[in-house]
């Protein structure tokens, strides 16, 4: 009996596009996608919801990347979408105006730094959304100016101001005097400092 030494086909109902390498690249975007959905949702279990239709939706529709390009931006576009998307059918969208949401997300330091995080925590919970959103996808993700505006929607210069504004907001809210102030957080820093 002959073996055929060609690879086999991709199982019957496979989306186009669909293959091994994809499913590779989408289990190693999903810390990224976890992180940013929670950003968004400050809820664990919504988070999770919105990581898992982002893959299944990026998965279903894999003949749409273009290979070779950024493929978390391609992510956190779908993401993004995704979470604005269920926002309008609920006619209401997150704010945390009475603090509930960060006093949940705060805890008692034990050393310095951890004091830091979560004094850095509070205020950036305190951002209005779209500015905190801004300053997570560029300090946080790493992501250029140009790749945040292209996921969130808008042009380069609304996501430069919103990032400016932000980092102005946070260092007022932190009583610092510049990004010089800031401790030995790695996280802090990366938000606070311009690129």
């Amino acid at each position: 009996m002959m073996h055929s030494l060609a690879p086999s086909a991709p199982p019957v109902g496979t989306p186009p596009g669909a293959d091994a390498e994809m499913r590779e690249l989408l289990l190693g975007a999903i810390p990224a996608l976890r992180a940013f959905a929670f950003s968004l949702t400050y809820d664990l279990d919504r988070s999770d919801d919105l990581v898992q239709d982002t893959l299944v939706r990026a998965w279903t529709r894999a003949e749409s990347f273009r290979r070779g390009t950024n493929l978390t931006a391609w992510l956190f576009t779908i993401l993004r979408n995704l979470f604005y998307s269920e926002q309008r059918k609920r006619k209401r969208e997150v704010e945390d105006a009475d603090g509930l949401h960060a006093g949940r997300l705060t805890a008692l330091p034990e050393q310095e730094v951890r004091m830091e995080m979560a004094q850095f925590q509070e205020a950036l919970n305190l951002l209005p959304h779209a500015q905190r959103e801004a300053l997570i996808l560029v300090g946080a993700q790493s992501f250029t100016y140009e790749e945040a505006a292209e996921i969130c929607g808008v042009a380069v210069g609304t996501i430069k101001s919103r990032v400016s504004r932000a980092r102005v907001r946070l260092i007022e809210s932190l009583g610092m005097q510049g990004t010089d102030d800031i401790g030995a957080d790695g996280a802090t820093r990366a938000a606070l400092e311009d690129r």
